[in-house]
């Protein structure tokens, strides 16, 4: 069997499972379950439909990186719940998610699913370097577009995007699907996303540049500075519109695009990424499915992964 790494956009997935599984789900303490037991079929249905050898749940060990702050204050301003005690910015979070997460992590460690992070890093950054470094295909399974930029035809690198279809029926993008869909290059897109801005991360882009014309700037001219430069230049066919736009967007445009781009050398350590061949804490697996009432959720993981009932392959 060919191997492949699959690379899961951890946070992006159980957002997802939050809000598109019923609320109604619980265990008899009444903790919610629904983000638990979404995450776990999700698992199931992409390991099912996918295949692959290698597995990795990235994580948000950072989701507001200093130095991204750094350069661009409103980096994710609007996501900051308060400041805690010695600085720590805690993300506004539902509160019946919120109580989900570390059972989410302790669900990953017990059936061995490796879980990585790095610090002063979000997970974006995580898959960016282990895509850098995979040396086998990669499917990074997320319904976040920035990591397009990571999409590579030449080492098998591919996103499997949630947001549009979900899980089940995601597309799965490389590099001609992603030129027939946003008409942008893989190696343009952060040139592109920098351009355009995303309001939901706080990123401001430059002002009055939309998809439409980030897509005909990048397609024109090439990569950001190739942009500026034909902004700068009086001879060039841009429009004197979006050339002002550009030009005024100077500053933003200085540091944009270390924001904008997905880290490739994050502090991620040595770890095992092959597919678990037996429930790596048989035991500390069988309470939280039976504290948490997992059911069906935890059957189709185990059967999905291969997992005897008793943690034998």
């Amino acid at each position: 069997m060919a191997q492949r790494l699959m690379l899961l956009d951890t946070a992006s997935l159980y957002f997802r499972a939050f809000f598109g599984v019923p609320d109604t789900m619980k265990a008899a303490d009444g903790t919610p379950t629904n983000a638990i037991r979404g995450l776990l079929d999700f698992i199931a249905r992409l390991v099912e439909n996918h295949q692959p050898t290698h597995i990795v749940a990235c994580w948000d060990d950072n989701w507001r990186p200093s130095w991204r702050v750094a350069l661009i204050p409103s980096y994710k301003a609007q996501r900051v719940e308060f400041v805690a005690t010695g600085g720590e910015q805690v993300e506004d979070v539902p509160d019946r998610l919120e109580v989900q997460v570390p059972y989410i992590r302790a669900c990953l460690e017990a059936l061995g699913i490796a879980i990585v992070g790095a610090a002063d890093h979000e997970a974006d950054d995580v898959i960016g370097t282990l895509s850098h470094q995979a040396t086998m295909p990669v499917d990074i399974v997320t319904g976040d577009r920035d990591l397009f930029q990571l999409i590579d035809d030449s080492r098998g690198i591919r996103v499997v995007y949630t947001a549009a279809k979900g899980v089940g029926r995601a597309d799965v993008y490389d590099e001609k699907a992603l030129l027939a869909k946003y008409e942008i290059p893989a190696n343009r897109y952060a040139d592109y996303a920098t351009l355009r801005g995303d309001a939901s991360d706080g990123l401001p882009g430059v002002k009055g540049v939309g998809e439409k014309t980030a897509s005909s700037l990048v397609t024109a001219y090439g990569d950001l500075d190739a942009i500026r430069k034909a902004a700068a230049d009086p001879s060039t066919p841009m429009s004197p519109a979006v050339k002002r736009k550009i030009l005024d967007s100077s500053d933003y445009l200085d540091v944009a695009p270390k924001v904008v781009a997905v880290a490739k050398d994050a502090p991620v350590g040595s770890f095992d990424a092959a597919m678990p061949t037996e429930v790596h804490d048989p035991e500390k697996w069988l309470d939280l499915v039976e504290l948490l009432e997992l059911g069906g959720s935890a059957q189709r993981v185990m059967s999905a992964l291969k997992l005897g009932p008793k943690g034998t392959a």
